[in-house]
């Protein structure tokens, strides 16, 4: 039996795409760009190339840095590519689900990839099986492959613009074929999805901060329901799902995106300081120390330092090398799990009083590990402090989130969570002091997974969450 931390007590990383047209190191910087974009996904990646006449594709199990050597990366010939890295939302984690998905039909090549979940897949899916469609995967991206090789439209751009349509849901969408690459984002701009610029290529990608790597020039972020295609005469923008307004998903400032990257104009780590600096106002404690829990945990913490005048300190130092190990230890190994990841510094807490920081709770076992080894480090008093509100619904949108039965903040109150995790206190940030701290409206948001109010309507049970694993294993 395999000992690993608790992923699944938090709220996993979605999938990140990457895109370039027109350079003559297409392959390296689609690598480079998966790379700085490692933590929106850890299972699988891949990356597909074209020449404007053939497509060529390497795809993995493991990180980007495992997957591709010099050798398959040479052979990743042309000028336009796409790369995906993954973490499974919908779908297995197989090498059958690894993007971007590449194919030959009636108008030629074409590879796809995205980031997100199109939550009208299982029906979309089941009509294409009922008029002969065949599947090679339990990927939602297939489906819109499908969609776009059924299409009788004359052009990709309108072939592409009808499957499109259909979607319901939250998603970034890149698609290459052989002399064009194009950009989707969803109606409701909920997944992340950036434009920018290297000398004459265009490069696309989830964040900015692929761009910062290759030394790309970020231009804006491509709209909510906007299509981008770009060709050898330039960048043509369409909007082929009419006037959309923006429900970006906040927690993407919260704790998915890297806090150095910059979404909607928004610089991440700004945001999480400010709602440090917020939390501090609403939710101060009589303290000797503010303590992050690493890594998303720290510039909160730094701002409800600075604001309430406590020091701050590293008192939980991560190990960022913890992967899988495979020695199970004896039982009175306690929190075994979580001292792989994480270790107090019993010198700087022994006899304080300790407020801790950190991004969500989402099912408790976790922080109460937490808690239990700051407590055995000699801490006096614990203030569990989150930077975010309460997280009590799953997301759909493709976020790979507990059932919501599983949610500590679904079936406990304040008090019920804060004895169940061993705190002295607690508190979250409000959802004005959230916004506040991120600057843009709360209108403009996707706040699903706190609130429970979906922008997308949700297509049948919302607990379990539906899924085209889910439903191709009732079928087995």
């Amino acid at each position: 039996m395999s000992v690993e931390y608790d992923k699944n007590d938090h709220f996993n990383d979605e999938c990140g795409v990457f895109g370039v047209f027109d350079h003559p190191e297409a392959a390296n910087l689609t690598y480079l760009g998966l790379y700085a974009q490692q933590h929106r996904g850890q299972e699988s990646a891949g990356i597909v190339c074209t020449d404007g006449h053939s497509f060529h594709s390497h795809r993995g199990l493991g990180l980007v840095a495992d997957i591709f050597k010099k050798s398959e990366i040479k052979e990743l010939t042309g000028r336009h590519g796409i790369g995906h890295v993954r973490y499974s939302t919908s779908g297995d984690s197989g090498l059958r689900n690894c993007q971007p998905f590449s194919f030959e039909y009636a108008h030629g090549g074409i590879a796809m990839c995205h980031n997100g979940n199109i939550v009208n897949a299982p029906e979309l899916r089941k009509k294409l099986e009922k008029e002969g469609s065949i599947f090679q995967s339990t990927s939602d991206t297939e489906v819109l492959i499908h969609l776009v090789a059924r299409s009788k439209a004359p052009s990709m751009t309108e072939r592409l613009t009808e499957a499109v349509r259909q979607l319901s849901g939250g998603f970034s969408l890149l698609v290459l074929v052989e002399k064009r690459l194009v950009g989707v984002r969803d109606r409701d701009g909920i997944r992340p999805l950036v434009l920018g610029k290297l000398d004459n290529s265009w490069v696309l990608a989830s964040e900015t901060c692929a761009f910062d790597l290759i030394g790309a020039k970020y231009v804006r972020d491509v709209e909510p329901g906007e299509m981008v295609v770009i060709e050898d005469k330039g960048l043509t923008s369409y909007k082929p799902l009419g006037d959309c307004k923006s429900h970006f998903c906040v927690f993407e400032y919260v704790y998915f995106a890297r806090p150095d990257s910059t979404l909607e104009g928004v610089n991440v780590y700004k945001a999480r300081y400010q709602i440090g600096v917020e939390l501090a106002k609403e939710s101060p404690a009589d303290a000797d120390l503010v303590i992050p829990v690493p890594d998303s945990g720290v510039p909160p913490a730094m701002g409800f330092a600075e604001a309430s005048g406590i020091p701050f300190q590293m008192g939980l130092i991560r190990n960022h090398y913890v992967g899988r190990t495979f020695i199970e230890p004896k039982q009175s190994i306690r929190n075994f799990g979580v001292k792989l990841k994480l270790n107090p510094n019993r010198e700087l807490i022994e006899g304080k009083r300790v407020v801790l920081v950190d991004d969500s709770i989402v099912r408790g076992t976790t922080s109460r590990k937490i808690v239990e080894m700051v407590r055995a480090a000699g801490a006096a008093e614990i203030h569990m402090r989150i930077s975010s509100p309460p997280t009590r619904h799953s997301c759909y949108y493709g976020v790979d989130t507990p059932d919501a039965s599983e949610l500590m903040a679904n079936k406990m109150d304040l008090e019920e969570m804060r004895k169940a995790i061993g705190a002295d206190s607690l508190a979250f940030v409000s959802f004005e002091g959230m916004y506040k701290a991120v600057g843009k409206p709360r209108e403009m948001h996707c706040d699903a997974c706190f609130s429970g109010n979906y922008p997308v309507p949700i297509e049948g049970p919302r607990s379990p969450q539906l899924s085209l694993l889910k439903i191709l294993n009732k079928k087995q």
